[in-house]
């Protein structure tokens, strides 16, 4: 049997409400030469019967049930069962426009350069809606894409287009960084080869309240800012001491680990940094490391992360009085 040039690597978890458009708009692809390889990680509604259903009707469909293992063991299953030269990432709750995986092999085919390839978006809402307000738009060049490693939004994840080759060659997703496992696979990939996004928007791209980013902010941020810390020690030529670990070690363990004093600090300012404008994640396990973080620059407050009274206030707002009321007495005291 000749192998198909795509792979659809569509990982499912509840995802029941949405997963008959998510594969619709897959089937209706103007490229048609793809498999898509599903892996139902242990869904306990009605996503097993409606991937079965679809599986029954068209024969590029395959379709892996399994117990809940969580995304980067289904991720990572994918790759290793993927016969597609390319692998397409999808979720089970967006919807891909018809000519998305035209356009990507496409530019594929002519930059053999560029191993990752994604889209802009357009965002919508739980109800399908388009959503108006704070639009992303993903930067498109190689230049501004490797330019965003540090800040990001680089990348949409279900938007993308790879190169098989290059996700054995890096190792798949890596189990420590458990939320952020697309953003560590990125920087470890920009290392070997060019990424970039097509300037037109081909994922309907779904956002809700549960999501990981927002459900999760907290080890997101802490574990994006391990990844830029284990890729500043490939890039010094050390090893990357992440490449052995399951999950990531406590922020209080870093500076032992690494053999730096500060470097706990340090992390956790970048954490501070990255939930400040998030009332819920500060509410709920942030506030430790914003108080253990007013309590590191006590002695220094020109190092604090500048604005904190502000994060109380929206904490407020937000119907949190007290998680502002503890924040502000860490900033009295400090």
């Amino acid at each position: 049997m000749t192998s198909p040039r795509i792979t659809v690597a569509l990982s499912v978890y509840n995802n029941g409400p949405y997963l008959a458009a998510a594969l619709e708009s897959v089937l209706a692809q103007s490229f048609g030469d793809f498999e898509l390889l599903i892996v139902n990680d242990g869904s306990t509604d009605d996503s097993r019967a409606i991937i079965d259903a679809y599986a029954a009707r068209d024969p590029r469909i395959r379709a892996i049930h399994q117990p809940n293992r969580g995304l980067i063991a289904s991720l990572n299953l994918m790759i290793d069962q993927a016969r597609g030269e390319y692998i397409a990432r999808m979720d089970g709750d967006d919807i891909a426009l018809p000519d998305r995986f035209a356009r990507q092999v496409a530019f594929l085919d002519s930059h053999p350069d560029h191993g990752v390839l994604g889209t802009r978006v357009i965002p919508i809402t739980d109800k399908g809606e388009e959503r108006t307000e704070h639009p992303i738009d993903h930067p498109v060049s190689t230049e501004a894409v490797h330019a965003a490693l540090e800040t990001g939004p680089l990348l949409c994840h279900p938007s993308i287009m790879m190169r098989r080759s290059l996700l054995i060659a890096v190792g798949g997703y890596r189990a420590a960084y458990r939320h952020c496992e697309d953003y560590d696979l990125w920087l470890r990939l920009a290392e070997r080869t060019r990424m970039a996004n097509l300037p037109d928007r081909l994922l309907r791209y779904r956002y809700s309240p549960s999501q990981v980013s927002n459900r999760h902010a907290v080890p997101l941020n802490y574990g994006a800012a391990m990844a830029r810390l284990a890729r500043a020690e490939r890039l010094a030529g050390r090893p990357d001491p992440s490449d052995q670990w399951d999950s990531l070690p406590p922020i209080d363990r870093l500076d032992d680990l690494f053999g730096r004093v500060g470097l706990t600090r340090a992390v956790r300012a970048e954490v501070v940094r990255g939930i400040l404008f998030n009332p819920v994640a500060i509410a709920q396990d942030g506030l430790p490391f914003i108080t253990r973080h007013i309590a590191d620059t006590r002695r220094d407050p020109a190092s604090r992360v500048p604005g904190l009274w502000r994060a109380v206030a929206r904490l407020l707002r937000n119907g949190e009085p007290r998680a502002a009321r503890i924040m502000a007495l860490a900033l009295i005291r400090g």
